[in-house]
């Protein structure tokens, strides 16, 4: 069995612990440095960079994130949260909830930090700080004393070869997907926006004739029965990072089946985020704010790329709103235009966009599954229970 050793993260990295810069954010400038926030980062550690902002300060690069930096957020219900910067997203410059390590890779491999704070080991060193119901906070000082166990510099090297591999592959399905998505939606634009006169003869509606909009329930309503395991909730914020985590509300699986979201469900949030997504984080319970979108009668990727063709309006009114969280009515819904082929003219297309959409779908659900091995895989590497020389990478 592998001898693990256990140390404090101040005695992996070089200098301490720092705080990032105390600025607002503006809207996202690419002749500015892009800023880094709690909200930026998703709780499996990647970047949600559909809504990164910019950051207008003078000393801004004084917070610039360097290769083999780590930052924890140290405050609310995001305490413990962590990204690792390797350089690939670009230049960040890191705010004031965070706290930055730079990791020493001359003790540590830095990239098994990554890992190590995606564990179990890792959130219930976190959840220790918790009072009641309410996630503690950790400062600068409390990080540095977190234990770390680990195994030898040689096994660190190996499990990193392991799970980064795995990590390699979520990657290039995401590119792909981004790749097949971009395919998917010229299609879309080409026939039903930039030259509807393809479709032939074709009639107008709206988006409730092209699907159901199915609003969620107030989930707190509904909670396991005694002895019930339950299914996670699926709120903005899990369908904002695509997947339910460890602090996902559970809700009783004896929900009516029409609420239940499954892989490959369309789901829109008009509340607060809007947005639009094809779901692939396995089954939950739809919260309120949250339309699950489905249809009978037509293709899956017509109702999703119509849904995706008014979402800028609709963004447009939510902001409008004079209240905390900017909403749009069903009544929008009626009142958004959509153009419907006759069948013979729909069939056509849908040989063309549905083997991309449900490829889109399956690397989606892929990833999924990668995820799941990796998080599975490294805390048996980790302890020693799989030998890392008997895994092929």
């Amino acid at each position: 069995m592998e001898e693990i050793k256990t140390y404090t993260l101040e005695e992996l990295i070089k200098g301490k612990g720092n705080y990032g810069i105390a600025a607002s954010a503006v809207p996202y400038n690419p002749s500015l440095r892009t800023y880094l926030r709690i909200t930026d980062i998703n709780d499996d550690g990647t970047l949600n960079k559909s809504s990164m902002m910019s950051v207008d300060e003078k000393n801004a690069d004084a917070f610039l994130l360097k290769p083999n930096d780590i930052v924890f957020a140290r405050t609310g219900n995001s305490t413990g949260r962590s990204y690792f910067y390797d350089g690939s997203d670009g230049e960040l410059v890191y705010a004031g909830f965070l706290i930055k390590f730079s990791l020493d890779e001359t003790k540590v491999n830095p990239r098994i930090l990554k890992y190590y704070t995606h564990s179990k080991l890792y959130y219930d060193w976190v959840h220790s700080f918790d009072t009641g119901g309410t996630r503690g906070n950790i400062n600068a000082k409390t990080y540095g004393t977190m234990p770390i166990m680990l195994p030898s510099r040689d096994v660190q090297n190996r499990i990193v070869d392991i799970l980064k591999s795995l990590d390699n592959k979520i990657e290039l399905n995401r590119r792909i997907n981004d790749n097949l998505e971009q395919q998917a939606q010229a299609l879309f634009n080409h026939f039903f926006i930039e030259q509807p006169a393809l479709l032939g003869k074709y009639s107008l509606g709206n988006l409730t004739d092209s699907a159901n909009y199915i609003n969620g329930l107030a989930m707190q309503k509904f909670r396991p029965r005694e002895g019930e395991q339950g299914i996670p909730v699926l709120k903005i914020k899990e369908l904002g990072q695509g997947r339910t985590d460890t602090s996902s509300d559970i809700c009783s699986e004896s929900i009516d089946e029409v609420y239940k979201v499954y892989n490959g469900d369309i789901i829109f949030s008009w509340s607060g985020t809007l947005m639009v997504k094809i779901w692939c984080g396995g089954k939950c319970g739809l919260n309120q704010h949250l339309f699950k979108v489905t249809s009978e009668q037509y293709p899956k990727w017509f109702y999703y790329f119509w849904t995706k063709h008014h979402l800028d309006k609709f963004i447009r009114i939510a902001q409008d709103k004079a209240v905390t969280m900017g909403h749009i009515k069903r009544g929008e819904l009626e009142k958004s235009e959509v153009l419907f082929p006759d069948t013979v003219v729909l069939n056509k297309i849908d040989d063309i966009i549905s083997p991309i959409f449900n490829q889109i779908i399956g690397l989606k659900c892929e990833n999924r599954n990668l995820t799941k091995t990796r998080d599975t895989l490294l805390p048996k590497l980790m302890s020693g229970e799989l030998n890392v020389n008997k895994i092929n990478c």
